[in-house]
């Protein structure tokens, strides 16, 4: 049976035509590309996706199937959409359970083969990331900026829970976070309490030692209950790390300012410097928007080798850091784990 065909069209009226493997189903969002060979099932259950259809610059994407959940990043899928070069229909792989279609059709996400992946993402690099939408269904998805809805809110847990067991406890403000940040601290023999995005966390019935602020999707400048929070946080010196939209929610609670990138930053290849010591990094990143303005007292942690952006803040004298990529990923073997443990050793915080 021959598979039917469907459509993506760009805000401009650019239309791109292709095979559809996925959910019949028609969808709108922000199109945007990831430039990583690997990885897809992390990708596509990261909650910083959320509201976004995904451009896969590797051409053959599906190859090595699905693994079960305890390998994604959150419990679903989390992309509005996907399109890819080549998508590869016959998985070879140990820990593969079903195929990228089915996934997608199962979880009502069109997935949709576009050949020339290589013009639609010079467009979004020339141009900047657009409003999009899959048309594969019987009927006509309209044009939705989901950047104007708090996507904090929707992909946030909606109760308290903790994880492993230590005498020292950090709290995740889960503004979309993923999970191998939780695996990362367990790890070194911290307590974790993962707390709703809207969580005062000053007004918790239980004792911690630090906050974690993570990843999430969308506008920073969505999630105002977040940053009035955080402010009370620093205020009373509890020692505080930010990684991905915490770093942009750390600044934003200070008095510091975020701006939006023309095509973000979405790969396992994004070089950041070290300015502490000129150590360069390899980093996976997953992000739309940057700090700007950098708030009173800190100072540029980290920036990127490819555009100068701000990577990361450091207070000068306080245990308030952040980073913008994901120290929890590996891109390669170690790469930047380590910034836990200056944290936490910042932080008073040993394991």
């Amino acid at each position: 049976m021959k598979n039917k065909k469907a459509k993506l069209i760009l805000k401009d009226g650019s239309t791109y035509e292709g095979e559809s493997f996925g959910a019949d189903v028609s969808i709108s969002g922000e199109v945007v590309f990831a430039t990583g060979m690997v990885g897809y099932p992390e990708a596509l259950t990261d909650p910083s996706f959320k509201g976004q259809i995904l451009v896969l610059t590797f051409p053959l994407i599906g190859n090595y199937g699905v693994p079960t959940e305890e390998s994604w990043e959150s419990d679903k899928l989390q992309i509005s959409g996907l399109i890819v070069s080549s998508y590869i229909d016959t998985p070879s792989h140990h820990a593969s359970v079903m195929t990228l279609a089915n996934w997608l059709k199962d979880s009502g996400v069109p997935l949709l083969q576009i050949k020339d992946t290589r013009l639609l993402t010079q467009k979004l690099r020339d141009e900047g990331v657009m409003l999009g939408k899959i048309n594969a269904g019987s009927k006509d998805a309209k044009f939705e900026d989901p950047n104007k809805r708090n996507l904090v809110a929707e992909v946030s847990t909606k109760e308290i829970t903790t994880y492993g067991s230590g005498n020292k406890t950090v709290v995740i403000i889960d503004c979309g976070e993923k999970r191998n940040m939780i695996r990362r601290l367990m790890a070194r023999e911290i307590k974790v309490v993962v707390v709703p995005f809207d969580t005062d966390v000053m007004e918790l019935d239980i004792s911690f030692d630090a906050v974690l602020i993570s990843n999430g999707p969308g506008d920073p400048k969505m999630a105002k209950t977040t940053i009035k929070n955080v402010k009370k946080i620093i205020k009373s010196n509890i020692p505080t790390f930010g990684i991905c939209l915490g770093n942009q929610i750390l600044s934003l609670a200070l008095g510091g300012n975020t701006y939006k990138l023309k095509f973000g930053h979405r790969s396992q290849n994004q070089p950041v410097v070290n300015t502490e010591n000129g150590l360069a990094f390899l980093t996976t990143q997953n992000h739309g928007y940057a700090v700007g303005k950098i708030p009173k007292g800190f100072k540029t942690w980290f920036y990127n080798a490819n555009d100068n952006t701000n990577e990361g803040i450091i207070h000068e004298t306080l245990p308030f850091m952040s980073v913008q990529f994901h120290p929890e990923s590996s891109p390669g073997p170690l790469d930047t784990d380590w910034v836990f443990d200056y944290f936490l050793k910042k932080a008073g915080v040993h394991a």
